[in-house]
This record gives C-alpha cells, structure tokens and sequence, in this order.
C-alpha cells in the first residue's frame, strides 16, 4: 500500500482543505525530500487566501497562483531523503539524511541575464516559488511546507540550521533573510543610507516590520521607533530592540509630529512595512530630509499611491524597493539568530501554533488583528 502524506492545499481562495498525497520514493538526481518541523504563514500567504495573487506585478515576469496549492515557504524540517548523486547546501557542503535544514522558498533558473549577473536570485526571469507558483496538482505534489514532507527540487538553495538553534527561531530565518534590505541601505552613500547611530522608523511591526527592527537594533541603530495600531505587536519589537514605540491612530500627521518630537527634522530611514498603499505618503513625511524610504510590504498589488516627484526631489529622498530575500543572506542570518538568541527572544515572534488538519483556524488567526504576529503550521 502507497504511504500518503497529508497537507493543507488551498484549492482556490477561501478553499483550504487537507488533503492526501503520495509520499514520494523515486527522488530525482539532486533531489532532498524533507521531514517537516514547521511552516510559517507569510503575509504573501494570506494575500493568496483572499484570492489577491498578483506577483512581481508591473515586471516581465508578474505572475499569478497556479491554484491547486500547498502553501508554506517559511520552512525548517529534517532531511528525510537525497536523490540520487547526492545534493550539496548553499555554502557547497555536502548534506545528508539527519541533517535539520532551512531550504530558500525560490529556486533560479541559473542561465538568465539576472542570475548570470550579481541580482539577488529573486529577479530571475524562470524564477519557481515553493508555496507559490508550483502547483500541488502536478507529481510529486509537495511542493509547499503546509504539509508532512516538502519535495525540493534540484538546486534549491538549502541551508543547514546551526545546532544550537531552535526550530521556532530556525522558522524565522526567511523572514529574517528580508532584512538583507537593511544591508543594502548601510552601502548607500551620503544624503541616504543607514549608519550605526542612525535613527529608523518601522511603519507597521507585523513580522516582517518586527524583524527589521530587530535587526536594525543590532546593527546599532541609536533609536529604533515601532509604529503600529496594535499594543500586542509593539511590546513584541520592544522586547526585540525597539526603543520607542508609537500607537499609529487615525491621523498620519499626529504619528509624524510623535516621531519629529523624538527625532529633530525626522529619521535617517524609514522600513514601510504595512503592505498598504495608504501608508507610503505618510511615510515619506517621517524622513529627514536626503533620507531613505525602504518598502518592503507591497509584495503584492493593492494599489497605486499618489506621488509628487517635486517632493522626492526638492528633498532629496530616496526610496528603495526590496522584492524579497537574498539567498546570498541566509547562512549570515541563521548565525547572527544562533549568536544572539539566548539574550534576544526572537521565538517571542511566533505567537501561535497550528497542526496541519487546523490549517483553516491557523489562516483565520494570521488574519485576524491584533495579538497574531508569525503562525506557525507544524506537524
């Protein structure tokens, strides 16, 4: 009898449902078939849930979701299985079956003018997403981490978790590897960029506004100002390095007059991490003049902003759009969480925990307000 392995498939918005698949036993060359210790429910996640599935959109290679799906590209687990010809991590070690991993959501095609060049891998033009674009209706079906047992494909970046870290630390690593943004910035010159000593506002502290806070703290920002609507959520970026946080209310300008009153003429940079549009003007008022406007939250399409061009010009500001993580960030990223995890509480950032047959519940409770941060789906 064929071995099933259960996982939560959105069958089309709205529609989650656990259903069954079979475990896979012919792994292809290079192939790794990983044992599941726990997926993250991404804010790109949801947005696929309620159906808003654009990507990449106003590029060459936009795309939308492949329904049937397993979702779950924040993943840690265990490696179960290697095809045949072995398979090699990121850093060209070898890997082995026992050996806990975190595996990159996206895998390049290696042969584009992006991937030939010094891009992050997420401009690949043949770019393949886990959880995203791979549909659970063709073979060999797991191809998200909302499930037992996730199938890598060949030359998937895969990075071995240090020993010393917790799996729900270990989760975070993605999530995390986003804030390759904050290194990107610390390399821009003078009127922009970041420096040990600079001030940041993060606009909107769900996870992945809290992780660039976090990092942001210890990159030695001098202050670290949390702006959210949600208490819950700011004494969490507290607890990880905010140093003042902000409740956002009704009227931006009360929100700007709170952060000038704490910074003189506004921040050095500001992390937009709300995933809405409303939330780009008023950012842009928080900066100092000559600075830098970091968006991170508006993966997905939900529309245009009202923008003057006279206002980044006449004040030198500069905005930086970062798509997603750097593969190239993840080995730094899961050593900084195993050097700093015991006197940071990273694992504070994951609020709930759901197993695969309460993927509807664990979806509904990532969408919710309020006291929700990273949901974690383990099996």
């Amino acid at each position: 009898m064929t071995e099933m392995v259960k996982a939560a498939t959105l069958v089309a918005p709205f529609d989650l449902r656990v259903e069954r698949y079979p475990m896979p036993t012919d792994l292809e060359p290079g192939a790794v078939l990983v044992k599941m210790l726990a997926s993250g429910i991404c804010g790109t996640d949801k947005h696929t849930y309620r159906g808003e599935t654009e990507q990449y959109a106003g590029t060459d290679h936009a795309s939308t979701t492949p329904f049937p799906i397993i979702q779950g590209h924040e993943n840690v687990g265990i490696i179960a299985g290697i095809g045949s010809g072995g398979a090699t991590a990121f850093d060209g070690s070898p890997l082995a079956v026992g050996d806990r991993i975190v595996p990159a959501p996206n895998r390049a095609c290696g042969r584009c003018r992006f991937c030939l060049d010094d891009f992050p891998y997420y401009f690949c033009r043949n770019l393949e997403n886990y959880g995203n674009s791979l549909s659970s209706s063709n073979p060999p079906h797991l191809f998200g981490g909302f499930a037992e047992y996730l199938y890598l494909l060949a030359n998937t970046p895969v990075f071995k978790v240090p020993d010393d870290l917790p799996d729900e630390v270990a989760v975070l690593t993605e999530l995390f590897a986003v804030t390759h943004s904050l290194d990107l910035v610390a390399r821009m010159p003078r009127p922009g960029g970041l420096r040990p000593g600079d001030s940041i506002a993060v606009v909107g502290v769900g996870p992945v506004g809290l992780v660039h806070a976090a990092k942001a703290a210890l990159d030695g920002a001098d202050r670290v100002i949390a702006i959210d609507r949600f208490d819950a959520r700011l004494d969490i970026a507290a607890d990880l390095g905010a140093t003042d946080c902000l409740v956002a209310g009704d009227d931006p300008s009360e929100t700007t007059a709170a952060v000038r009153g704490l910074v003189d003429g506004g921040v050095d940079v500001v992390v937009d991490a709300t995933g809405h549009p409303d939330s780009f003007g008023p950012a842009l008022s928080l900066l100092r003049d000559g600075g830098t406007l970091l968006e991170v939250g508006a993966f997905v399409d939900m529309g245009p902003v009202d923008l003057n061009p006279a206002d980044l010009l006449g004040r030198n500001l500069t905005v930086v759009g970062v798509a997603g993580e750097d593969a190239r960030a993840y080995d730094a990223t899961l050593q900084m969480l195993a050097d700093n995890h015991r006197s940071i509480p990273f694992h504070r950032a994951v609020t709930h925990r759901f197993r695969i047959e309460d993927a509807v519940a664990a979806m509904q409770t990532a969408l919710g307000a309020g006291d929700a941060m990273k949901v974690v789906i383990a099996p």
